[in-house]
């Protein structure tokens, strides 16, 4: 997906010699050399730049804004070098017309925007963030930025958004960060806290548009709402996303886990495939009857996916912990799902075919809607479920018929039934089920030992009770 965006790395390489040098200052904002220097024009709190160039911008406007307005072909790099910019009716910073716009945080530079808490231009295409672009839009270099959206959003591209580096920290009334036909995370830190959604791509009307990618960098979201999201689909192949408050973590209509690490806590689903916006207990008998569930009760299934074949994700949930609206499979890396405590959710929720493939899984949640791996799974798995549920902290490990341990897992919350699947596990093999003991672990899962440990139960690889079954027999 990379190769589809604006970006162009030569876009961070320029002749120094080249740059128009702006001064920021109310009612005394100057210009000096360069080639372009004719094409910034100030008017007052105002500073027009009409022209393609590289212009650095140093400087405090208490009242005022920058304004890009070039012609359709043009690529234009701001230099933001300790500018400090805010406006008392409306945004900053605007794009109103260029083919690309780069803003570059200057190394070691400290930089901050703020617009109005209202907008005296109400029009529906007027700008509605503190930076607002209606041509692609790249954040690149080594500087800081910090955004204050007190309106609504943050930072928007109408176009295509990159955030190819810097560290810049977003608080916004509504959304923090929004691309439209794309938003990528090449590198830097971005710390977003936001009233609505975190993060999103959010074109819902041209094909191969609205998608999200993060593919290096941090990303830390605490959101009203969604804390990452796309219309189409939604990546993660590197880096680390750290959602640390929403309504539902990662949601898209195609959500791809690759690589990195992906931390969500949720007060709804934690990973939502989907067309929307947004006490140590007993072991009650193992594994009911029958291969296969994963099935999600007779919903509709779409065309809706979660594919996790790399990286680490860890979730926890109030919610359903990873559902899908369609299919899902796990080939790679390490999921972790602390779930719902309620009937109600399920730690796994596949309306269609749950494939686990490789990788290692462990979903633990409540036993009323307790979804398992599918029949297509070429990796076995056990499903542990406890006639009265464990409390929050128990250590629950499992033994093949050795003694050896093949699982060691921390429960983050009350638990009543634990999905478990990697290579260690063998199909048709008999495993003794214990809790307590010695553990530890990162993210719930690491290994332990069984001092002090009590046999719960025993568990046979393979089986499972049905889907959405009650547990247990």
């Amino acid at each position: 997906m990379e190769q589809d965006t604006h970006f162009d790395s030569d876009d961070l390489s320029w002749d120094p010699a080249g740059e128009v040098a702006v001064t920021l200052a109310d009612g005394a904002s100057t210009v000096e050399g360069g080639p372009a220097s004719g094409a910034v024009i100030v008017d007052g709190g105002t500073v027009t730049i009409s022209a393609a160039g590289t212009y650095r911008l140093t400087g405090t406007l208490t009242d005022g804004q920058v304004l890009v307005a070039t012609g359709e072909e043009d690529v234009v790099r701001i230099i933001l070098d300790g500018v400090d910019l805010s406006n008392s009716a409306g945004s900053p910073f605007v794009v109103q017309s260029a083919n690309e716009a780069l803003v570059y945080l200057a190394d070691g530079s400290t930089n901050s925007l703020q617009d109005a808490a209202g907008y005296a231009d109400q029009a529906e295409d007027s700008p509605n963030a503190a930076l607002y672009s209606l041509a692609d839009l790249t954040i690149a270099g080594g500087g800081s930025l910090t955004v204050n959206g007190q309106y609504n959003d943050g930072i928007v591209s109408k176009d295509g958004l990159v955030l190819a580096a810097g560290n810049v920290t977003v608080n916004a009334a509504d959304d923090g960060i929004r691309g439209k036909d794309y938003t990528v995370l090449l590198d830097g830190a971005y710390s977003v806290t936001a009233g609505g959604d975190g993060v999103k791509a959010d074109n819902e009307t041209d094909e191969d548009r609205g998608w999200l990618l993060v593919s290096g960098g941090t990303l830390a979201v605490s959101a009203g709402d969604d804390g990452v999201e796309a219309f189409s689909q939604l990546t993660v192949a590197g880096g680390t996303v750290t959602v640390d408050q929403s309504n539902e973590g990662l949601e898209a209509a195609h959500i791809a886990v690759s690589g990195g690490t992906v931390n969500v806590t949720a007060t709804d689903d934690g990973v939502n495939a989907s067309g929307g916006s947004s006490g140590t207990g007993t072991l009650a008998g193992g594994m009911g009857g029958g291969m296969g569930g994963g099935m999600g009760g007779g919903e509709t299934v779409g065309d809706y996916s979660v594919d996790i074949s790399g990286g680490t994700l860890t979730i926890n949930s109030q919610g359903d912990g990873l559902d899908s609206n369609g299919n899902a499979t796990i080939s790679g890396g390490t999921v972790v799902v602390n779930g719902p405590s309620n009937d109600g959710n399920g730690a796994l929720d596949v309306n269609g075919e749950l494939a686990v493939t490789g990788g290692t899984v462990a979903a633990a949640g409540s036993a009323g809607m307790a979804v398992t791996p599918g029949s297509s799974s070429t990796q076995s798995g056990v499903q542990l479920t406890f006639g009265t549920a464990v409390a929050a902290g128990t250590t629950i490990q499992l033994a093949d018929s050795g003694g050896n341990l093949v699982a060691t897992f921390v429960a983050a919350k009350k638990t009543a039934s634990v999905v478990y699947s990697s290579s260690a596990i063998t199909a048709g093999e008999d495993y003794t089920v214990y809790t307590g003991g010695k553990a530890q672990v990162a993210a719930g899962l690491g290994n332990g030992t069984l001092d002090g440990a009590r046999q719960q139960g025993s568990v046979t690889a393979g089986e499972y009770t049905a889907a959405r079954g009650p547990g247990g027999r």
